[in-house]
């Protein structure tokens, strides 16, 4: 059984513990994983990583935590620090109304521009939304109307029923994370029941949201396993068949990644 951890951050590791890290996931049988950028300035941090390790892929993007930081930068400047051999994606990028730490137009023009990146790019985008549920919507059905269809997955979701349905209108790939082992996780269990399956993606977003039952430890990719029985159990398949799903996804969601 081989597993993609499809949203970590490595760089929250030290570089003395990645190697690892990276060795237990693969004992683990979480074969590739992809770091996620959260600031552009960061990139060449997550390339190097991505350089360091052959089962490493990484992202560039601004989160919705960084967006006020500086100047956003332009969509021209995304798809710039996109072209690298091991970047397969655009993002993190969203909204974020549960922390609001940046102003929230801000977050929303950063969105923008991340979209419209990814799909200069042709690229995927990889989607932040926390209780913002009705603008990342909107947003989405905005982008998609005035420029066309692009690739996008709501990663970590643990939003309500109308945005995982407005995305899935839109083409869009659904993940999860170790909250969807958590006890009182019934709703987004019911929601990820009725994901099609050709939709579905697992991952970590370690060192965050360690699933049960390791929950009060630091999360690594080691753990997508625990995710992906938990899903496996939702939807009434086996763990193997999980892993196969959720792989064959992944490499459909992000073709850069070979």
């Amino acid at each position: 059984m081989s597993l993609i951890d499809s949203h970590c951050h490595l760089d929250h590791f030290t570089a003395e513990e990645q190697p690892e890290i990276v060795a237990r996931a693969e004992r683990a049988g979480v074969t590739r994983m992809v770091t996620i950028g959260v600031r552009l300035s960061d990139a060449a941090v997550q390339k190097a990583i991505a350089e360091r390790f052959p089962q490493v892929w990484c992202t560039v993007g601004v989160h919705p935590h960084q967006a006020g930081e500086g100047t956003m930068p332009t969509v021209e400047e995304i798809v710039a620090t996109a072209d690298h051999p091991r970047v397969i994606g655009i993002g993190e990028s969203g909204l974020d109304y549960f922390y609001d730490k940046s102003p929230r137009d801000v977050q929303r023009e950063g969105f923008r521009r991340h979209i419209r990146a990814a799909r200069a790019a042709g690229l995927p985008l990889c989607i932040h939304a926390r209780d913002a549920d009705a603008d990342v919507a909107a947003i989405l059905l905005e982008e998609h109307a005035a420029g066309g269809p692009f690739a996008f997955l709501l990663h970590c979701f643990s939003s309500g029923r109308g945005l995982a349905e407005a995305a899935l209108a839109l083409g869009g790939y659904v993940s999860f994370s170790g909250i969807l082992t958590f006890p009182r996780s019934d709703e987004l269990r019911a929601i990820a029941r009725d994901v099609p399956r050709e939709r579905l993606l697992v991952e970590t977003d370690s060192p965050f949201l360690a699933p049960v039952p390791l929950r009060g430890k630091r999360c690594e990719p080691a753990y997508t396993l625990h995710t992906a029985r938990a899903l496996a159990a939702v939807m009434g398949v086996t763990e193997t068949e999980i892993a196969a799903i959720t792989t064959e996804n992944f490499h459909r969601l992000y073709p850069r990644a070979a």
